[in-house]
């Protein structure tokens, strides 16, 4: 009897109960997940006897037997498990990886990946063990996740209201967290308006901070804000390969337009894999960053430890990539032990540009197959959105730079050497559109640097990155119109292409929502904030680049945050918020529905101007 033969009389006998012992399988991961998922947050957010703490570890080692065990009855109960396991190749290496785990720990009383990182100099973390386990808890859950869309009962949802929803709840989650009272060095936890401030500032990849972040994060605090800035920077575009998923559950017509700008794609069904894809090539630019930070802190910082030096490449490589701005330095890089390391310097400006750039771009501009068409048919070009969002966001950095360089030479840049003076230019060029690092103090900049900062606020990062603002691809669609306007051409045309009229008018509501955005913030913030306004070293202009900073996603202040009072901090929330998830995925989501569009009203003339 051949194996084929046996293999059909096994599915023969396990087929009467497939389905029953599967459902019961999937109901059971739900309940382990957010039993491991609770046991987690009690074990990280509380002090704990080693009792205590030996229990709850043995509940997360517990889940782990259970992982396997649900992956190998799926594996014996599927019909054709060689095409299982490719279809679930990285789940099983998971699995793998911690049966490895579970007969090291039984047998040698320590993790592999502890051993191989205390091989290479990282010990020095207080329960490093535990550590590592919380990460495999963190991956299962995801994959997990990730697989409950198969799961999803048939439903027509707004897609926007979805992506919104989906970002509040990562709020919400990472507000929980920060409050617990093992997550800050003051006695007690930090109270919920500044937890959710903090919490929405990081996932939304702004940087905005009321508090110094390593005086007032303990470093499972810190761990919580990486977690945080990784999932707001992954989740705009691993949305748009959810919505690819949750296609085929109805979505209507009207909502195609709302997917095609999450994925910048012809069509959103061309998504389907994307989000592996970004996870893979931004977790590799991130760790290459890390790695490179590593090696060229210099002996200037001072590290706790191998373990510490470690995890401040991997924290300000992710916040850099991530466009988010937050440094677990006091000042962030005008910290004195780095403000003079250009290295350090450079390797974050490069991490921030490649990640304002896009996701798409990148694809477009690295992927081993385009760079194999473009070299075997050099009449190939990059694509026009790749285009925009690079040679703008080069000519963009090399304005920002001149003009920075000019207004502060004597100033903010006066102290420094030219080589200083030219790094710390490009440095508050490249940062000020989207990520909200300095190397210079803002608060000292004068009223002509604080004007020129706001408007590349304004503009923004490209799109389909972390980034915030009007984006590369509003401004270079406005520019391009209003030239054709002025030299009074028929259409509006850039980089040889005509622009079409559906995409100028999406290009010019975003440029008025974010007008009218900026405009009622800074409007509110006159009223509420009127105790700034009355100290004699602050002015409108201090409420004005904080209401910009924030909409746009930048981080950058003049150090008004901590003075915000209650109402002040609630209006920078809102603006951090949705200027995340995007004025116009605002007003798709609360937009009324037409009921038809086959009709046409006669045209109206008017004086314009």
């Amino acid at each position: 009897m051949s194996f084929h033969q046996i293999r059909e009389r096994v599915n023969l006998l396990l087929y009467s109960h497939k389905a029953r012992v599967l459902r019961i399988g999937r109901v059971l991961n739900i309940l382990v997940s957010f039993t491991a998922v609770g046991t987690l947050v009690y074990y990280y957010g509380l002090e704990h006897e080693s009792e205590t703490e030996e229990f709850l570890l043995g509940i997360i080692k517990g889940s782990f037997i259970f992982y396997v065990s649900h992956y190998l009855t799926r594996f014996i109960y599927d019909f054709k498990p060689i095409e299982f396991l490719r279809r679930t190749w990285f789940e099983g290496l998971i699995m793998f990886l911690l049966t490895l785990e579970g007969v090291s720990y039984t047998f040698f009383d320590a993790l592999v990946l502890e051993r191989i990182a205390v091989a290479l100099g990282i010990e020095t973390f207080s329960g490093i063990s535990a550590l590592f386990i919380q990460l495999y808890v963190l991956i299962v859950v995801v994959i997990g996740v990730g697989k409950g869309g198969a799961a999803i009962p048939r439903f027509k949802a707004n897609p926007a209201l979805v992506f919104i929803a989906s970002f509040a709840l990562i709020i919400i989650a990472g507000t929980g967290l920060l409050m617990l009272p093992e997550m800050t060095y003051p006695e007690g936890s930090m109270n919920f308006l500044d937890a959710l401030f903090t919490s929405t500032s990081a996932s939304c990849v702004t940087g905005l901070m009321l508090v110094d972040t390593p005086a007032f994060f303990t470093f499972k605090g810190q761990v919580v804000l990486l977690i945080l800035i990784k999932l707001g920077g992954l989740n705009i575009i691993a949305f748009g390969s959810f919505l690819a998923l949750a296609a085929r559950f109805g979505l209507r017509v009207r909502q195609h337009d709302v997917i095609e700008d999450f994925v910048n794609k012809d069509s959103f069904l061309s998504a389907k894999g994307m989000i592996g894809k970004v996870v893979i090539w931004s977790s590799s630019i991130e760790l290459i960053g890390a790695a490179l930070m590593y090696f060229f802190w210099g002996d200037g910082v001072p590290f706790k430890s191998n373990g510490d030096r470690a995890f401040h490449s991997l924290f300000h490589s992710v916040s850099a990539f991530n466009n988010a701005g937050i440094s677990i330095f006091s000042n962030g890089m005008h910290n004195e032990v780095v403000r003079d390391n250009y290295l350090i310097h450079w390797i974050v400006m490069v991490l921030i540009f490649v990640g304002a750039l896009g996701m798409v771009a990148l694809f477009d501009l690295f992927d081993l197959k385009n760079l194999r068409d473009r070299m075997n048919a050099p009449w190939k070009r990059i694509s026009f959105m790749t285009k925009i969002a690079l040679y703008f966001s080069v000519g963009l950095v090399i304005a920002g730079a001149c003009l920075f360089y000019l207004l502060e030479y004597n100033n903010t840049l006066g102290d420094y050497n030219t080589f200083g003076k030219f790094t710390r230019a490009i440095f508050q060029s490249v940062t000020t559109r989207t990520a909200g690092f300095n190397t210079v103090d803002i608060g000292s900049i004068g009223v002509p640097g604080l004007f020129l900062l706001i408007i590349f606020m304004f503009i923004g990062s490209s799109s389909s990155s972390t980034g915030g603002g009007i984006k590369t691809s509003t401004f270079a669609i406005v520019s391009a119109d209003v030239l054709s306007t002025i030299r009074g051409a028929a259409n509006t045309e850039l980089f040889k292409r005509t622009i079409p009229n559906v995409l100028k008018s999406r290009a010019y509501a975003v440029l008025l929502f974010f007008i009218v955005g900026d405009v009622v913030g800074i409007f509110l913030l006159s009223i509420t904030e009127s105790h700034i306004l009355e100290m004699p070293d602050r002015g409108l202009l201090d409420l004005v680049f904080e209401e910009v900073s924030a909409l746009g996603t930048v981080g950058l202040s003049t150090g008004i945050t901590s003075l915000l009072s209650v109402p002040g901090k609630l209006i920078i929330i809102a603006s951090m918020f949705i200027g995340r998830v995007g004025t116009l995925t605002v007003a798709f989501a609360v937009g009324v529905r037409l009921i038809s569009k086959d009709y046409r009203y006669p045209e109206g003339h008017t004086m314009v101007g």
